[in-house]
């Protein structure tokens, strides 16, 4: 998905007040105020690399004067220890804009070469690997960018532009029926129902879901579900996804796979800053 403008100035603005709070003490000590300089943003592992608008972003806040060249492009996958932007102009602003840069390149890296390993081991299925929103508080539309560079589909962004009934609606409602009429009542918005039973996919099918999402089924419930759905409804697979298991699950013959690790449990790529 799109990281707009505005989304970029905010997520921006809070990192650079954390770490920078009233000032750069070390280098405003070190640095001679009108000192320029170039540095190397470095992705230092394998993976995809994602996050350098918002690298810039980090340093452009800092002075405008700051140049930033991209030397591979969003989404690029390297296989070696790879510069991958050059960063040119006012000295104090890449010195202090250098943790909270690298913070974001190898925190969306991260997400998005996880992402592709998921994409990989279901390649050939026909079936999508989908984020959550077990996101980063505040983070979210950039998390979701990440997802997008390593081939992943992103799932709905928040709670208004989407439907999915879960356990605990279901529980408020009464039954999947009574929660299928409710929503149908308000909203236009294609209907998901969230079952971890067979006798719920059933039962979720003759209420006329659009959608069903598979919660923490064996390989072999979610073949089940599918041969009951017989196409009627989407099918999304979710719960207890490994790299191990994604395979199995695929070819099931589900629609999609979500999977809450892409974000919650992606570990950050090895990232450095290198003065020339």
């Amino acid at each position: 998905m799109a990281v707009t403008a505005d989304t970029l100035e905010r997520v921006v603005q809070a990192a650079l007040g954390e770490d920078v709070g009233a000032g750069d003490v070390t280098t405003e000590a070190t640095v001679d105020q009108d000192a320029l300089g170039a540095a190397e943003l470095l992705v230092r592992e394998p993976g995809v690399v994602c996050g350098l608008g918002v690298a810039e972003a980090v340093f452009r806040a800092l002075d405008p004067e700051v140049g930033f060249e991209r030397l591979v492009e969003e989404g690029a996958i390297v296989d070696r220890p790879t510069p991958v932007a050059l960063v040119t102009g006012p000295e104090r602003a890449i010195l202090t804009g250098e943790r909270t840069a690298l913070n974001f390149l190898g925190r969306l890296s991260g997400v998005a070469t996880l992402t592709r390993r998921y994409v990989d081991a279901v390649a050939g299925t026909g079936v999508a690997i989908l984020d959550t929103r077990k996101t980063t508080p505040g983070l979210r539309a950039l998390e979701k960018h990440a997802v997008a560079c390593g081939g992943g589909c992103n799932h709905r962004f928040g709670l208004d532009d989407a439907v999915l009934v879960k356990d605990n609606h279901l529980r408020a409602a009464g039954s999947v029926h009574e929660a299928v009429e409710r929503v149908r009542a308000t909203t236009d918005l294609p209907v998901e129902i969230e079952c971890d039973t067979l006798e719920q996919v059933t039962e979720a099918l003759a209420a006329g879901a659009d959608a069903i999402l598979l919660d923490n089924m064996t390989p072999d419930e979610v073949r089940a579900a599918v041969g009951l759905a017989g196409g009627r409804a989407r099918l999304e697979a979710s719960g207890g996804v490994t790299l191990e298991n994604v395979r199995a699950i695929a070819e099931t013959g589900v629609d999609e796979i979500s999977v809450g690790a892409l974000t919650h449990s992606a570990r950050s790529l090895d990232v450095s800053l290198e003065l020339k």
